[in-house]
């Protein structure tokens, strides 16, 4: 019984000794190699070509509606005491109601379909701290600095959908239809971006971020005569970040 009492006790204890080899008393015993960070936010869509043009005209939709919230990850190494490698995900989204400006069907109500603009990046990015992310002290500590402001710039691959599902008007005929038409796929994408992270504590950091980000993507046949889509905007986050 003993036995088994000593091997529960180190047992229990052994996360304990990890966690203690690697931080001490409000500071690290080495610098930390990994940041994690999660944050949400919301995007402003660029929504600058024709496709978005055309929708606005034919339908109650304005630039704004293909702008939303966002949320997503990046994953941070270190490369040097200024500079981390991040790879990151996120996804950004608006689904919008609207219907015809200028028509009604038969019984005089509106002929209503709804908007969805989706985009999804896959990203890699330099960060470049503009201050020391944190001073050690003698051989044995890492104490992380308060404030840490960076900017950094990258590259990725973008996924997209833009689907519009509803009823909709035959020209010709004048004839209300429902139907369903979407294009999606991939793009390349550049982005630049500038932020701060703030230390809450020596593990856990409150971190902000404004990003442009670029792209552009040919649209499917159902879109036939559009010119590329515009995938780009700008967007603000903010989350928490937890150091490794």
């Amino acid at each position: 019984m003993r036995s088994v009492h000593a091997v529960t006790l180190a047992i229990l204890l052994a996360p304990a000794g990890a966690a203690a080899q690697s931080m001490g008393h409000g500071f690290f015993f080495k610098e930390p190699a990994v940041q994690w960070s999660v944050r949400a936010g919301y995007g402003v869509a660029g929504a600058s070509s024709d496709i978005f043009s055309f929708a606005s005209q034919q339908f109650t939709l304005d630039k704004k509606d293909f702008s939303g919230f966002n949320i997503g990850s990046d994953l941070d190494f270190r490369v040097s005491s200024r500079l981390m490698l991040g790879l990151g995900i996120w996804y950004e989204g608006s689904s919008t109601p609207s219907e015809y400006r200028d028509f009604v069907d038969q019984d005089d109500l509106p002929i209503e379909q709804t908007t969805k603009f989706q985009r999804l990046p896959l990203t890699a990015s330099l960060k470049f701290y503009l201050t020391p992310r944190g001073r050690g002290i003698g051989r044995f500590a890492w104490i992380p600095a308060k404030v840490a402001p960076y900017v950094g710039a990258g590259g990725g691959a973008m996924w997209y959908s833009f689907r519009q599902e509803g009823d909709f008007i035959n020209q010709p005929t004048m004839e209300v239809f429902h139907d369903s038409v979407r294009s999606s796929g991939w793009a390349p994408e550049g982005h630049a971006m500038a932020g701060v992270d703030v230390s809450l504590t020596p593990r856990l950091v409150l971190t902000g971020e404004g990003r442009y980000t670029y792209a552009k993507a040919n649209m499917d046949e159902d879109f036939v005569g559009f010119d590329k889509i515009d995938l780009s905007g700008f967007a603000i986050t903010a989350g928490l970040a937890i150091r490794f």
